[in-house]
Formats: structure tokens, sequence, C-alpha cells
């Protein structure tokens, strides 16, 4: 059995600036580096065999955090990318409510078969391994949903530098 710590990234700059992310590489606030190296200090005495990260900045430097001084490489995925909000990305949030989504945002059919990939290739990669995935707040609330066979709105939000442990 795989076990992964599903790990959404610390604060940043767009997070604090209520703007659209959405695959925008992202800047960590200082409260963002200090969130995740609380995180890695509640992880210490936890044994990981590999670190996987979105290919994203705010979450590869997230997992840099957490894997600092443990002697592995960090393997990054494009598969742990946050949703692609096409022309709402780099906007004001507020502004976007009661909008249409533009036909360019990222499908949820799409962002669920990625989940699908994504955890079918943690467990052919990583078979009865403990893993640390740090990836966004959509795509992790999306990756919950297809191992709990919920929709999504069931599944609770995650804040910034939390974490989910799935038995795969």
């Amino acid at each position: 059995m795989t076990t992964l710590y599903l790990v959404r990234h610390g604060q940043t700059t767009d997070n604090v600036a209520q703007i659209m992310q959405g695959q925008r590489q992202g800047q960590l606030t200082p409260e963002g580096e200090r969130q995740i190296e609380t995180l890695a200090e509640q992880l210490t005495g936890i044994h990981f065999d590999a670190f996987v990260s979105s290919d994203l900045k705010r979450a590869i430097d997230s997992c840099l955090i957490i894997a600092r001084g443990r002697g592995l490489d960090i393997v990054t995925t494009p598969l742990l990318r946050e949703r692609d909000w096409g022309d709402f990305t780099g906007r004001f949030i507020p502004e976007l409510k009661g909008l249409d989504f533009p036909e360019n945002v990222e499908k949820m059919d799409f962002m669920v078969q990625r989940a699908i990939d994504f955890l079918q290739w943690v467990t052919d990669k990583y078979p009865d391994q403990t893993i640390l995935a740090m990836g966004h707040g959509i795509i992790n609330k999306v990756i919950q949903a297809v191992y709990h066979h919920k929709p999504t709105y069931e599944i609770p939000r995650m804040q910034n530098a939390e974490y989910r442990i799935l038995k795969l």
C-alpha cells in the first residue's frame, strides 16, 4: 500500500491579493514560507521515500522546504498543476462572482482525468512507499474526490500548508 501525504503549498502573494493564480508560477510570502517550515517540523519524524511536486514554482518552493536535509530530489509533474483558469487567470477574484466561465477554463472532466492519472502514476512508480505530493487547492480537492468516490463539493477545502493522508 502506498501512503500519500497530499499537501497544499504555502500562502502566496496572489492568495493574499485575491488574484486567480491558476497555472501562474506564484511566489510564496514570508508567511507562506513560515507555514511550510512549521509543517516541515511537524513531519520531521516521518520517513518519506519520495517527494513529488506540481511543476509550478509555489509548489516546488514549498516542497523544497519540507525536503531540505532529507537527501532526496523532488520529482515534478504537470499532473499536480492547479486548474487552468484561462481568461480568469490573473484577475481579482471578487470581480468574477456571477460571471460565466470563459470557454478556455480547464473543464472539470479533464481535471478528474488528471487526478486519476496522478493516482495511478503514484501507485505504479512508488508501490508500498510513503510519498509527499505538493499540489494546489483545487487539484488536491479533485484527487481526494476521486480517491473517496465523492463529488468535489463534499471534500473540505484545504488551507495553505495543510495535508491529508491517502492510503492507495
